[in-house]
C-alpha cells in the first residue's frame, strides 16, 4: 500500500544498479526538500533514537496525513524524504496500515543501512505512526 510518489522512488531504484548511486539518489531526495524552519526544530518535534538530529512535524489536512522533517545528516535527511514519499498524502486512518519495513525492503534499504541508521528509521516510523494514531 504505497503512494504513487513512493512507487516512483521504487522505479528509480530499479535503474540504479550500485548502492553508491542509490545512496546519492537518497541524498539528492533530501537536498530537494524545503528545509524545515529553525523555529520548528524544537524538542517537541525531535525524534529520539536517532544518532543524528532529526525533527518531524506532522499535521492532518482534510483527513489526509502529512509531515515535514529535517536532519543535520545528509543521508538521514534523504531517508526523511523517502518516508515523506511513503506516508504523505495517505488518509489518516491508513497510516497504521502501511508496512514501512516491507516497503523500504523493496528498496533494499533494510540490508544496506547500518544498525544505527536502521534504528533511526525505525524511530521515525514509530513517531509517524504514533502521532497519526493520536490525532
Amino acid at each position: 500500500m504505497a503512494t504513487e510518489a513512493f512507487e516512483e522512488i521504487v522505479e528509480d531504484f530499479e535503474f540504479l544498479e550500485d548502492w553508491e548511486d542509490r545512496y546519492r539518489f537518497v541524498i539528492e531526495l533530501g537536498k530537494s526538500m524545503t528545509p524545515m524552519e529553525d523555529a520548528l526544530k524544537v524538542e517537541a518535534n525531535k525524534v529520539h533514537g536517532c544518532a543524528s538530529q532529526v525533527w518531524l512535524q506532522t499535521f492532518v489536512d482534510g483527513g489526509v496525513f502529512r509531515f515535514d522533517g529535517d536532519s543535520d545528516a545528509l543521508i538521514v535527511r534523504g531517508l526523511v524524504a523517502v518516508l515523506r514519499n511513503l506516508f504523505n498524502g495517505v488518509a489518516l486512518g491508513d497510516v497504521a496500515k502501511i508496512d514501512a519495513h516491507a516497503e523500504l525492503g523493496r528498496l533494499g534499504l533494510n540490508e544496506h543501512l547500518s544498525a544505527q541508521r536502521s534504528n533511526g528509521v525505525r524511530s521515525m516510523i514509530e513517531r509517524i505512526k504514533s502521532t497519526a494514531a493520536a490525532t
